[in-house]
This record gives C-alpha cells, structure tokens and sequence, in this order.
C-alpha cells in the first residue's frame, strides 16, 4: 500500500526509516521495489545495463534484475520507444529511457501518434501504462542537442502526464506513481540534480526518503518555502534557485513563498493561484523556452481566475535562441539566481 505525502524537508531528523538520498539513488530504489512486486515491470534504453545509466539512473539494477529486465538497447530511439509502445499495449510495464530528453525528435512518431493517442484512438480498449524517462536541463556546456528541458513540448500534446521532480523525496514518490498509471507518464530528471560525482548538484536535492514505498499524486504543487509577499512558481533545477533567491531577499524585508509544481500535467493551478490571492505578485521561472510555454500557462491560468488579485507580475525564462556551448554564453541565457532575484525584487517594488 501507498503511503501519504508529508514530504519532509532536507534537514528533518532521521527515524522511521527515512535516510538521505540523492535523487538518482531515490529513482533506482523506487524502480527496483517495483520491479520486485510486478514483473511485467522492465526498464530499457542506451547504456542502462552494464554500465547503470549515464546519469546514475539504474545504478546496481542489473545485478538484481538481469539482462533481461534492464534491458540494454541500439542507438534506434525509434526502434526501442515503438517496442515500449507495444509492451505496454500487450499489458507489461515498460521504464524507456531516452538518454537526453533533445533526442525525442527522432521518435515523435512513437512518442506523440502511438504512446500518447492509443488508448484515444482505440476508444478506450487499450491502455499504454509506460513511463518515458529521459534526462533534461543544461548548466554543464553540452551545447543546443543535449541541454534543452522541453517539458512545455509535452505538456502540450494532449495524452501524456508530465513528471518533473526536484528533491529525492518527490523523486521517488513519483516514480511510484509513474509506474503504476495506466497511462503513459513522461518522467524528467535533471541532470545537475541527480546527485552524480561528476557534476556537482546544489545544496536541496538530497533529501531524507523513507525506506517504505509511498506515492506522490501528480496534480500536487508542494510549498517549499511560505511566504507573503511575492509569489515564485517553478520546477526543477530552479526550485533551488529560486529558494536560493528568497532566503537572499528575506533579508532585504521581501518575504517570497516558492511553490514546486512537480507535475505539469496534471497541473495544480488551484495551489498557484491561492497562493497569488495573498501575495498579489506572481514570478514565473522556467529553463524551457520563454514563448508559448509554463511561464505563460501559468500565468494565465491565474488570471483566468483571479485577475483582480495580480498587482504585478514577472517571468523568468530561457530565451528563443539554442543553448550555447560556450560557457559564458550558456550562463547568459540560462536564468540564475540572479535573474530570479531580479524578477522578485521588481514585482515587490509594485506594493
């Protein structure tokens, strides 16, 4: 059975079970204790066996499970996420990790006309229970092919839920969650907050994860920080930098509340926009692109509701442009916590 959400915070006291964890060991454990209660349960994908994910996302599966539930696979994303699909449709529960979420272009096809469209399109008879994960974000100067998020791309198509978590704690939880969901989930980590040797992650992802399985609900926005007078909407890698921003600004007399989507699809617009009825300041900060995404999704999704409530209102977020490779460059159009200090500080400067 599921437990509930208490989500504790990083520096809650250990008992019960619960130790630090960062959220590449939180995924693994929360895939090998599905994996040994259901064995339609397999993962798949490029260097997933033998050498446990590049990101650390099967680390020590395959000693447990055998090449023939982490399954190893071509560089053929389209080859290997259409026999996903069809696992899935034949009733077992395929993981399918595309490497760098940029590489979905390659099967759009299986990703967008088949894992999100068939249970539509078959009016119900088929389900697709599969969970598509892939890695996200940049910070780490791997240029415009392997540093994107897109997770508005997916959000965007009707059939998919969207996962994106930012601490171990919601890492696992969500995981428990994704691979029980009749229908297809795509689950995106962050590269710089899997907590690997060679790239360094901020202080926040490794959180105290019970040992027990527990379920995150994907609709649940999480409050990471309580504030009163501006309001920060985000995911991901820039939960941190935005809570980063706050604790800087609480010093400046601006008091921030940071909320943690977690999921965009579904997405827990009702947190948001209670929330915004008491601050009255809203800042969005996204590392998708700017135009046609979260940060105007969010944003409207407010005011659709609750115009009256914006006094002022802010966003922050990737620019139209490729993410560069050269490091200077990169750190200009990724937003920092700079750029959220900056956006805070003006929607305050509206009281």
């Amino acid at each position: 059975m599921s437990g509930t959400d208490p989500t504790p915070s990083a520096d809650a006291v250990t008992d019960g079970g619960e130790r630090p964890l960062t959220i590449s060991r939180a995924m693994v454990e929360a895939i090998g204790d599905e994996m040994r209660a259901d064995e339609d349960v397999f993962y798949m994908g490029e260097d997933v066996a033998d050498y446990g994910g590049i990101f650390d996302s099967t680390q020590g599966l395959l000693d447990e499970f055998g090449h023939d539930r982490i399954v190893d696979v071509p560089i053929s994303e389209t080859a290997y996420l259409g026999a996903a699909v069809g696992a899935a449709q034949a009733g077992m529960r395929p993981i399918a990790e595309l490497m760098f979420v940029d590489f979905f272009g390659v099967a759009m096809d299986q990703i967008y006309n088949q894992m999100a469209k068939n249970t539509y399109m078959s009016g119900g008879n088929v389900s697709v229970p599969m969970v598509l994960t892939a890695a996200v974000g940049g910070t780490y100067n791997d240029a415009a092919q392997h540093s994107q998020t897109l997770y508005g791309t997916f959000a965007h198509l009707p059939g998919m839920k969207v996962v994106v978590p930012s601490t171990a704690y919601d890492a696992k939880g969500l995981m428990h969650n994704a691979i029980r969901d009749e229908d297809p989930v795509v689950y995106l980590f962050h590269k710089r907050l899997m907590g690997i040797g060679w790239m360094p992650a901020p202080d926040g992802p490794k959180t105290h994860v019970p040992e027990t399985d527990y379920t995150i609900p994907f609709g649940s926005a999480d409050v990471k920080r309580e504030g009163s007078d501006v309001t920060v909407v985000t995911l991901g890698l820039h939960v941190h930098r935005a809570l980063e921003a706050a604790e800087s600004l609480a010093n400046e007399g601006i008091d921030a509340e940071v909320i943690d989507l977690r999921t965009l699809v579904p997405l827990d617009i009702e947190t948001v926009r209670e929330s915004v009825s008491r601050t009255g300041r809203l800042v969005v900060v996204d590392e998708d692109y700017r135009s046609f995404g979260l940060t105007g999704e969010v944003i409207a999704g407010v005011a659709e509701e609750g115009l009256e409530d914006l006094a002022a209102v802010e966003r922050v977020a990737l620019p139209d442009v490729p993410i560069p490779y050269a490091r200077p460059m990169e750190n200009e159009v990724i937003p920092d916590v700079e750029d959220v200090e900056t956006a805070i500080r003006s929607a305050a400067g509206e009281r």
